[in-house]
């Protein structure tokens, strides 16, 4: 298998094995897919690190399989290719990509599905698809968007150029920078952290957010307004306001 998953302490890490360079083959983005639809079922699983190893994150797609296909097999792809990375976006927990090395074109656009991306200090990503004649097509052109607005990502796809660690926290592709080896441990606390915390909450803040910058603002504040009311039905509500009252903040214990 080309991604393994591995779980401790409520956090799952997707692990990305595809040596030298990771690059994401068909058979790897289907298996991202079945392995994202799993760890959102599971519920031992209340966080998730992707992790591409110390030396690379993924340095994109496997160019040499998509050279044979045609314009027909391509338009029979695409959507699979689309839904494998939609399915990583859309784990309704927290998710933390560890990036080291490259993660250029699949990689980045994989990198982009997560929350927050904890980068090292010899990483190195990109949209370079246009030095191929293509354009990003697992979510590069939404997502990046999205993230760094519209003419910082115009910039990097037009041009497909690289950037490193210290750029990206500038742009904003990345959230910290840290020593390469160090890139992991610090994901997996900030997963490790959020793991210990109420679930449906997260769930329903991350909804909420995602679903705020996909549409208008009356319908981002209703899915809002209907998630807060929910939460009031949640055992998580009561033991945290509970804990608020007698012990004060901070100090809640959530299943």
């Amino acid at each position: 298998m080309t991604v393994h998953l591995e779980v401790a302490d409520g956090v799952g890490t997707l692990r990305l094995d595809r040596p030298p360079m990771n690059a994401l083959d068909i058979a790897t983005q289907d298996r991202l897919k079945e392995l994202a639809e799993e760890v959102t079922r599971r519920e031992d699983v209340r966080a998730v690190v992707i992790h591409g190893g110390e030396k690379v994150f993924a340095a994109g797609a496997d160019i040499k399989e998509m050279q044979v296909m045609d314009h027909a097999a391509m338009i029979a792809r695409a959507r699979a290719l689309q839904d494998s990375f939609t399915a990583v976006a859309r784990i309704p927990k927290p998710v933390v990509a560890a990036v080291t090395g490259y993660a250029l074109g699949g990689g980045c656009e994989l990198a982009l599905c997560a929350d927050y991306r904890i980068a090292g200090d010899n990483a190195k990503l990109g949209q370079p698809e246009i030095l191929l004649g293509l354009i990003p097509g697992a979510g590069g052109t939404q997502r990046l968007s999205r993230l760094v607005g519209p003419s910082k990502a115009k910039d990097l796809i037009f041009t497909g150029r690289q950037v490193k660690a210290d750029e990206a926290l500038t742009l904003g592709l990345v959230d910290r920078v840290v020593p390469a080896a160090e890139v992991y441990e610090q994901a997996h606390a900030w997963a490790a952290r959020l793991a210990k915390g109420p679930a449906i909450a997260l769930r329903a803040a991350k909804e909420a957010i995602d679903t705020g910058l996909e549409t208008d603002i009356e319908t981002g504040l209703a899915v809002e307004r209907n998630w807060f009311a929910g939460l009031f039905a949640t055992e998580d509500r009561e033991r945290g306001m509970r804990s608020f009252v007698e012990e004060g903040p901070g100090k809640a214990k959530f299943l």
